[in-house]
């Protein structure tokens, strides 16, 4: 059991582990023993006789997680190096630091609070990284079951941070009876020390299985298209104005549009030529005009398309702290904006408001604007930080009495953000997204596997449509019934089914992370004023 002893190549598995387990082409189960080796480093570490504890555990946790970073989101390179590098360095440094404070909490705590101090701190953190202007939450750990819908029907009543609960359990449970009973072919005490924490790996899953079985079916009836248009966005998007993109929608439906079709939806910023459109001039655009003849024609079709949006103020108007400088006395706020048009109807935007890192929005900008100016706008090829809006919109078909929350891309991430749209009426969400910058990646497969989550937490059915694909139609098991593959020119065209119930996560949100949160606190406290510490 050398092996056991070794941190390197414990640290090393542990990584591989990770990286293994990840959708979208990897091994879920391995998440459950992902962790052990990392324990096992603490363990070793922390009771050798050799000094630099500190250092060396910081060395060995920080290459494991540096292993899984690397392993599961290199594709942020096909963006920008510095991208790249920026995301996978400071995420691993926070899980590192998280181990570390586990590592203190130890000798400062009973073994067994100090286990729960790791995994409160942990969700926490991964509830922090939601919140905050660096916000990277795409390792949360309750995403690796996104392509395993049948494991995880319950997180409609805990959402991820259910998953990320219940692999923390685990892999503190598994690694406890390794490390007091050591696995032998003469000895079978460990298997049986082994078996209540495979049961607490299968109980869910039976449940979930149950869950699924249990859920009603609802016909599909609205009948959808999605445009896949397959515009490469970094050698041919932004060379061609807004009228050759209206005449390409054109194209595209034509053919497609049924007296049954009642939605289209465009890829995120599908008209982003130039500044993009003018939201207080917008119904005297050309654009819009151009859009409105064609809805004239089918007046029960409400238009849900992706659009670069601006605001100016000038001089005589306060800029907000997102605003641009343009040039004296003029400032401008740019939107990544959801545009909904239908046959005399107002035209009504939604501000995308989750914002890329780099890509969409400068961290803390009034505190780095002034050291670094644009530096950080490196990741993606925009060139302006946008800004957002503080409510989640819906948008209402008044024939049909139906809402849809439009979700922009990355915010599709966010489990509870998510929820927002639905408790504001939407019966189904619409994903509109560019994942090109990523190329043919596991990143924009990824993407699409967490919108199975979003689907399963609110049971609504998701549409989707996306510049180079993969559009998509996801009902509210979680369940892809429909896709356009990927780099492929065309329309998808499906029905997906509207609903209104309203779960418990869509009610309640990151309650578990909250509690994690307050718990974290109160045992770090504790730990600092050492009341539970042994005489």
């Amino acid at each position: 059991m050398n092996f056991y002893k070794n941190p390197l190549p414990l640290s090393i598995l542990s990584g591989l582990l990770l990286t293994l387990s990840w959708p979208v082409e990897g091994l879920s189960l391995l998440i459950f023993v992902g962790l052990i080796p990392v324990f096992f480093i603490e363990n070793r570490i922390a009771n050798d006789p050799h000094n630099r504890k500190k250092r060396r555990l910081f060395f060995f946790f920080y290459l494991s997680f540096l292993i899984w970073n690397v392993g599961t989101t290199w594709w942020i390179i096909n963006s920008s190096v510095f991208g790249m590098v920026f995301a996978i360095v400071c995420n691993s440094l926070f899980y590192t630091l998280l181990m570390l404070l586990f590592h203190w909490s130890k000798k400062r705590l009973p073994l067994r609070t100090a286990y729960i101090f790791l995994i409160t701190l942990w969700i926490a953190f991964e509830k922090f990284h939601l919140e905050w202007d660096f916000s990277w939450p795409w390792l949360n750990l309750g995403n690796v079951f996104s392509e395993d819908i049948h494991w995880i029907q319950w997180y409609e009543y805990t959402g991820a941070f259910g998953g990320t609960l219940w692999i923390l359990i685990l892999n503190i449970g598994l690694f406890e009876v390794l490390k007091n009973h050591q696995p032998s072919f003469k000895n079978t005490v460990w298997i049986q020390k082994l078996s209540p924490w495979l049961v607490a790996i299968a109980l869910p899953i039976v449940v979930s299985i149950y869950i699924f079985q249990s859920e009603k079916e609802f016909t599909p009836t609205q009948e959808v298209l999605l445009l896949q248009p397959n515009i490469d966005p970094y050698k041919e998007k932004y060379n061609n104005e807004n009228d050759h993109y209206v005449k390409l929608f054109n194209q595209m439906t034509t053919n497609e549009i049924t007296d049954e079709t009642r939605y289209i939806f465009t890829p995120e910023t599908y008209f982003g030529a130039g500044m993009g459109a003018s939201i207080e001039d917008f119904n005297n655009s050309t654009l819009h005009d151009r859009l409105d003849s064609l809805l004239t024609q089918h007046p029960k079709i409400q238009l849900i398309a992706g659009i670069q949006s601006y605001k100016i103020y000038r001089s005589d108007e306060e800029p907000t702290p997102t605003a641009n400088f343009v040039r004296d006395n003029i400032w401008v706020d740019f939107y990544n904006s959801a545009l909904k048009m239908q046959y005399q109807q107002e035209s009504e935007f939604y501000h995308k408001s989750k914002l890329v890192v780099g890509v969409e929005n400068m961290p803390y900008k009034s505190f780095f604007k002034p050291i670094l100016g644009e530096f950080l706008l490196d990741l993606g090829g925009t060139v302006s930080s946008r800004a957002i809006q503080e409510d989640r919109d819906v948008f209402e078909h008044p024939l049909l009495q139906l809402k849809v929350g439009p979700v922009i891309c990355y915010e599709s991430i966010y489990g509870e953000y998510v929820t927002e749209y639905v408790r504001n009426g939407a019966h189904f969400l619409g994903i509109i997204t560019n994942d090109a910058w990523w190329g043919n990646t596991p990143g924009h497969r990824q993407l699409l596997s967490y919108a199975r989550i979003r689907a399963i937490e609110n049971r609504r059915s998701i549409v989707r449509s996306a510049n180079t694909g993969i559009s998509a139609i996801i009902n509210a098991k979680g369940e892809i019934t429909k896709k356009l593959p990927y780099d492929t020119k065309g329309v998808l065209k499906g029905k997906f089914a509207p609903r209104d119930k309203i779960t418990f996560y869509t009610q309640y949100g990151d309650y578990i992370a909250r509690w994690s949160g307050f718990i974290a606190i109160l045992f770090f406290l504790i730990a600092i004023s050492g009341r539970l510490k042994k005489s």
